[in-house]
């Protein structure tokens, strides 16, 4: 049986969230900047263990803060992906507010923080004055950690079921 699930991508514009899907949907990158307009949608199935979950992945326009995002867009969602750019600071000045909204209004969903574009940093230096949590770095450009965190939030949704 195939399980669909609304995963959303959602953070500042140009933090890599479309790049992040493209890469795992058609494995190609591309260094063009294209501003996403509302909301793509695409679909990815992922197998874990013995379960196939369908993701119905939502790629959202970036917006400075989340209380701007239509709450159409949000109702649903299984998973959040939240998206920074360790290179921007700007990405990721409330975090703390904008993960405490997200897990207020949508307590059932799941949610890993990822720091995009690790290709452009030196992990350790950022980790050293950066102190939220991050899931996951990894580069759309580069591949690293893009299956890793969809499987993992395929993990998760499974575990919460």
């Amino acid at each position: 049986m195939i399980n669909s699930k609304k995963i959303v991508l959602i953070g500042h514009f140009g933090v890599g969230k479309s790049s992040l899907i493209r890469r795992l949907v058609s494995d190609v990158f591309s260094e063009d900047y294209k501003v996403t307009i509302g909301a793509h949608v695409f679909k990815k199935e992922i197998k874990i263990n013995n379960s196939i979950l369908s993701f119905v992945i939502w790629d959202l326009e970036g917006k400075d803060s989340i209380k701007k995002i239509r709450k159409s867009y949000l109702i649903g969602t299984a998973g959040f992906i939240y998206v920074i750019d360790p290179t921007r600071s700007s990405t990721y000045m409330n975090i703390d507010s904008e993960i405490n909204y997200l897990k207020t209004n949508y307590p059932k969903a799941q949610l890993l923080t990822i720091a995009n574009k690790l290709d452009l940093i030196d992990k350790d230096e950022f980790l050293t004055e950066f102190h939220d949590p991050i899931d996951f770095f990894t580069s759309a450009k580069t591949r690293d950690n893009v299956d890793a965190i969809f499987n993992q939030m395929g993990i998760n949704i499974l575990h919460s079921l």
